[in-house]
């Protein structure tokens, strides 16, 4: 017991050097080949948060690292950071198969959730207090990972992003490179009932009758890569699955040219869904780490 503490302590040491994310060469549980990367900071949460962050197309696990500032509250709060690297020629993440759509099915979804069991076993963290975050392919499958693993992940922030499910590609498959792309949903022409969206998300874990994720959802109005459209659709979906019938908006929060959305009971760090639209703001939103971070409710 002795020497397995030692050994644990000496690997967290090596990891939390206060500056780059550490390559994982003994994670190899599939089924896909993403590369994981992981920041443990000195001082950890006992146990410790998990938040994955998940990059956009072309770019990468330590790409996101430095674009984004997780790590210095990572090491004010405590929390581990999984940094997912995609497998693909040009940095996307498979959101498009049947296979990363559904509970266990396979696909990039099926390990990006097998890093955080390996995590939860090998760094200290806690199963209960796992997290996802992303930008762009990243928010993509943000949301996919919110509806096929919801007993794994418990809130998600996903910034200019597309609804749960809206990728698909018929015959799309988790091995292809690049992964399947949807110039419908892309241009924001997939619009769906709030219900028909919530039974997308549930029928990619049927049987499935436990809590869902809290969903942050934060889109620009000028974004030309994942348009616009998808931020209301968004909303509708996680409305639905969440069972959210009313909302309130306040302009200019959290700041000048936003308008937050809340939906249900609570306020900006407790609802279980709010949406952030930036007038005039493009592709990709800024990350805003700090309301990430207290949404989740590690800070």
């Amino acid at each position: 017991m002795q020497l397995k503490f030692a050994l644990l302590t000496a690997t967290l040491a090596a990891l939390g050097n206060g500056q780059s994310p550490t390559q994982v060469s003994g994670f190899n549980a599939g089924p896909t080949r993403l590369g994981m990367w992981v920041y443990v900071p000195r001082t950890l949460t006992k146990p410790a948060p998990i938040v994955v962050a998940v990059h956009h197309c072309q770019g990468s696990a330590q790409g996101y690292s430095q674009e984004t500032r997780y790590q210095p509250l990572a090491d004010q709060h405590g929390f581990i950071i999984i940094y997912p690297n995609s497998k693909s020629g040009g940095g996307c993440f498979d959101v498009a198969s049947t296979a990363t759509l559904t509970h266990n099915g396979g696909g990039d979804s099926q390990t990006i959730a097998n890093m955080v069991d390996y995590a939860v076993k090998n760094y200290g963290g806690d199963r209960n207090r796992t997290f996802v975050t992303g930008s762009s392919s990243g928010a993509m499958m943000t949301q996919v990972l919110a509806g096929a693993y919801p007993d794994v992940f418990k809130a998600a922030s996903a910034y200019s992003g597309v609804p749960d499910g809206c990728f698909f590609v018929q015959g799309s498959t988790a091995t292809q490179d690049p992964p399947g792309w949807n110039n419908q949903c892309a241009n924001g022409q997939v619009s769906k009932s709030a219900a028909q969206w919530g039974d997308a998300v549930r029928s990619y874990y049927p049987g499935y009758t436990g809590e869902r994720p809290r969903m942050l959802i934060w889109h620009g109005t000028s974004d030309n890569t994942l348009r616009y459209p998808n931020y209301q659709e968004s909303l509708k979906q996680w409305s639905n699955a969440l069972g959210l019938t009313t909302s309130k908006q306040a302009q200019n929060n959290p700041q000048q040219g936003y308008t937050q959305t809340i939906y249900g009971d609570g306020t900006s760090t407790t609802a279980k869904l709010v949406g952030y639209s930036g007038a005039g703001v493009g592709h990709t939103v800024p990350v805003h780490e700090s309301m990430d971070i207290a949404f989740f409710g590690i800070a």
